[in-house]
């Protein structure tokens, strides 16, 4: 039974150019759905909650333009139409970040002053965008199809073809934007990349079919300069009155802006800007922030612990160098190794942050996966430390009994594994469950609760040890000892507290990190106390 009278008209296009907007429309596809990750995870994270809604949304997006593509292209098998709808997707999918961006600002300073209402909202209204779109672009795979087969005996092989093809470039829109596009243009520069791309791909089809068809196509591109020119000319976030912006941009992993204050104070913001991540001075090193604390770490030793006992440091995300910089200034030319996942990061650390060769000479940064990078070195430490963690962004796998005794083996006899976590003054449960997780592996564990901020710092010791040692080291400390030390350690005795119970283990099988973190999140933004939300470092 022939199809030629349906699917072949005048000047249609030939198979291969059908096969190639497959490949083009698969690739835009998951292109779309990666960078919507990206641009949910500057506000919202990466957790599973927030992919889950991302692909199950995407799903049923692709679902709807299933259905709906193969109803058209029965009804009007024509290749215009399916152009059409292409360059409407296309269009579309471009205007989401140029649209979305004052929603993202907004439900950043949502999160960031603690409205749950405004923030579920901007999360729901950005997820929104994407229906039209993607459903649209759910069309092309069903309508090719149709047009592509003009013999009903080779439908099943022309299926095949084209969901293959159009599934390779689903592997092309998986890779490509996240290990080139985004970080090196950008995430609104790969929306428009690549809904550009397939615009490109259907107008010159549409064109070559009739042109006076595709001549009004050729103002969407105009109109999407407009807003593209306001967003390419304004940070996401807008600086601190009394600072100004120094760096402003994207990496693979993180939306990042350095700003100084009038008093040259350097500051590392990462995606919602709710916390410090890194401080600079050019005349300090210590800001009485949380960084500061991890310098009491091995002082729950046995008294007495002398400076000269500290032989090397490890820390797993060394952000742009804060603490480093903050025990070369006290302990002098120690051996610090540090591993950092964004390699942007280390970049502005070094630009920005005092984080190079000439500032920390004995500082090595390893870029990559801080368990991965982990079970590749080879040496002892005082102190590991692990300020990897930040709400909502805090990787499971590194909670678990498995890599806490991964750390375990690469600590010194004395050596202690320090922790920065976060909590709420009412909400201390993964404080709790990760003190009975290093519990299942260190014979003590202790607890600084850091003034002015949400944060607690863990230390685990390697061998059993006393809350007391701590003030008993305090006491011992010579003249000889940096007066940074009489400080932190004073500061960190006076805010030791006890530890909380939990039946919470965190294990590489179970470790439900990010539905414990979603609940304490969504239970201090109900409480809407945004003031003291914005004491916190991290």
């Amino acid at each position: 039974m022939s199809l030629d009278n349906l699917a072949r008209q005048p000047g249609a296009l030939s198979k291969r150019y059908l096969y190639l907007i497959a490949f083009t429309s698969g690739m835009t596809t998951l292109a779309i759905e990666l960078s919507a990750s990206r641009l949910l995870g500057s506000v919202f994270g990466n957790s599973n909650l927030v992919w889950a809604n991302v692909i199950g949304l995407m799903l049923l997006y692709l679902t709807a333009g299933y259905f709906l593509g193969g109803r058209l292209a029965d009804r009007f098998p024509r290749e215009d139409v399916l152009l059409r709808l292409i360059l409407w997707g296309s269009f579309l999918s471009g205007l989401i970040p140029l649209a979305g961006r004052p929603i993202i600002a907004r439900a950043a300073q949502a999160v960031f002053g603690a409205e749950a209402a405004l923030a579920l909202g901007s999360f729901i209204v950005i997820l929104l965008l994407f229906s039209l779109p993607v459903t649209l672009l759910g069309t092309v795979s069903p309508f090719i199809i149709r047009l592509a087969v003009t013999d009903i005996s080779g439908s099943g092989s022309v299926a095949g073809q084209v969901y293959a093809i159009s599934t390779l470039g689903s592997l092309v829109g998986t890779f490509l934007p996240v290990l080139a596009t985004i970080p090196r243009i950008g995430t609104t520069s790969t929306f428009l990349l690549f809904s550009g791309l397939l615009f490109a791909v259907a107008f010159i089809a549409l064109w070559r079919i009739n042109r006076k068809m595709a001549l009004p196509f050729a103002l969407l591109p105009f109109i999407l300069a407009l807003p593209a020119g306001a967003v390419f000319g304004s940070p996401l976030r807008a600086p601190a009155p009394d600072a100004r912006l120094i760096y402003d941009g994207e990496s693979a992993y993180n939306y990042i802006q350095v700003q100084e204050d009038a008093d040259g104070y350097r500051y590392l913001y990462l995606n919602e800007g709710q916390g410090i991540h890194s401080q600079w001075h050019e005349t300090e090193v210590f800001f009485g922030g949380t960084w500061d604390y991890f310098l009491a770490a091995p002082y729950f030793n046995q008294a007495p612990f002398r400076a000269e006992e500290f032989r090397s440091l490890l820390l797993i995300g060394s952000a742009a160098g804060t603490i480093p910089r903050q025990h070369a200034a006290v302990y002098g030319d120690i051996p610090i190794d540090g591993i950092e996942l964004d390699p942007k990061i280390v970049d502005l650390g070094a630009e920005f942050f005092g984080m190079d060769k000439a500032a920390v000479p004995q500082l090595t940064t390893r870029i990559g996966d801080g368990r991965f990078l982990l079970n590749r070195i080879d040496k002892q430490y005082t102190v590991v430390a692990i300020d990897a963690y930040r709400p909502p962004y805090i990787p499971w796998h590194l909670t678990t009994v498995e890599f806490f005794n991964e750390v375990k083996v690469r600590l010194s006899d004395n050596g202690v594994v320090a922790i920065n976590v976060g909590r709420t003054d009412t909400d201390r449960r993964l404080v709790d469950a990760l003190s009975q997780t290093l519990l299942e592996l260190f014979p003590s564990v202790h607890a600084i609760d850091v003034p002015n901020s949400f944060n607690t710092i863990l230390v685990a010791t390697n061998r059993p040890t006393s809350a007391s040692n701590l003030k008993a080291n305090l006491s011992a400390l010579g003249d000889s000892a940096h007066p940074m030390l009489h400080h932190i350690l004073s500061a960190a005795a006076h805010n030791l507290v006890p530890l909380g119970e939990s039946d919470i283990v965190f294990t590489d099988d179970r470790a439900p990190v990010e539905t414990l973190v979603d609940s304490i999140v969504l239970d201090f933004l109900l409480a809407g106390r945004a003031e003291e939300f914005r004491l916190d470092y991290d």
